[in-house]
Formats: structure tokens, C-alpha cells, sequence
């Protein structure tokens, strides 16, 4: 399954370099981190309550199709008795923030997929609802729980 979501990030980067005017509207993070600092709020969205931490990951999104690729490798708790492992958490969607420090901004989500024992998930596929009116130079990816709670972000975003 790894090899499938690489390719498809692989194939979707390579469309982007190759038509550099769709290029603009795709938003390519280069690695997952855990949530560092436990309730912090994100686009009016708690954080979870234990800091985790992860391996890897890497996430794109073209705003103009809707398309969304995520891979995280390792998302396990950093923190509390279950350290090391995800806990009662066995799934997670991704959630793209447009717009994080406005006064009302837009999440979109994508289904829930498993999360490993090991803290491993993967998604490709498409948003729940339109992502045309988002910016991205102005979105957050969170991953979060199915109760709510981000654990993990997009970090290293690629203009």
C-alpha cells in the first residue's frame, strides 16, 4: 500500500512540475509531525490531550480536483501510560484548514482510515466537500481523531 500512495503522490507531483500553472493551486507538505504542545487550537480545532510524535510522513492536496494523498508512518503517543504506541485510537482522517487564522475558516475532511498498532494510515482519495475556494499558500493539514482532536500537521510545506 505504501508503494501505491508514493506512486500517486509521485504521479501528481510530476503533472504539477509538467503544468506549472495547475502547479499553483497544489499544496505539498513534506513530512507529518505529532502535536508537541497538548489542547492547542488550530482553526478553532482542539488539539488532543497527550502530545504524540511520528516518523514520517508527507502529504499533497490539489485544490482544484479535490485530490488528497496522505501518508504517516509512526503517529504514536509521546506521552501517558500508552507512550509509544496510538493508544485507544485506531483512526484517523485528514482535515485541510483554509484559512487557520481567520475569524471563520473553512475544514474539509476525509474519511476515516485505519491507524495501525505501529501508528501507520494512508489516504488517497478526495475530500468530502470542495476545496476551490482555498488558498495554498493559507491551509493547514491537521490528522485527526475520529472524536475530533488533531494529533498530528503538515510540516515543511512546498510553495
Amino acid at each position: 500500500m505504501k508503494a501505491l500512495t508514493t506512486a500517486a503522490l509521485s504521479a501528481v507531483l510530476l503533472t504539477a512540475i509538467a503544468s506549472p500553472s495547475q502547479a499553483q493551486n497544489i499544496a505539498v507538505w513534506r513530512t507529518i509531525i505529532g502535536i508537541a504542545q497538548a489542547n492547542n487550537m488550530v482553526g478553532g480545532i482542539n488539539g488532543g490531550g497527550q502530545p504524540w510524535s511520528t516518523r514520517e510522513g508527507e502529504i499533497l492536496v490539489d485544490l482544484d480536483t479535490g485530490l488528497v494523498v496522505f501518508e504517516v508512518r509512526g503517529l504514536v503517543l509521546a506521552g501517558g501510560n500508552a507512550i509509544g504506541t496510538p493508544g485507544p485510537v485506531n483512526q484517523v482522517k485528514g482535515t485541510l484548514v483554509c484559512g487557520p487564522g481567520s475569524t471563520s475558516p473553512t475544514v474539509i475532511d476525509t474519511p476515516l482510515v485505519p491507524l495501525s498498532p505501529q501508528g501507520n494510515a494512508e489516504f488517497d482519495g478526495s475530500f468530502s466537500s470542495s476545496t476551490a475556494g482555498c488558498s495554498p499558500t493559507d491551509v493547514a493539514f491537521l490528522i485527526r481523531t475520529a472524536g475530533g482532536a488533531w494529533i498530528g500537521n503538515g510540516s515543511v510545506r512546498i510553495p
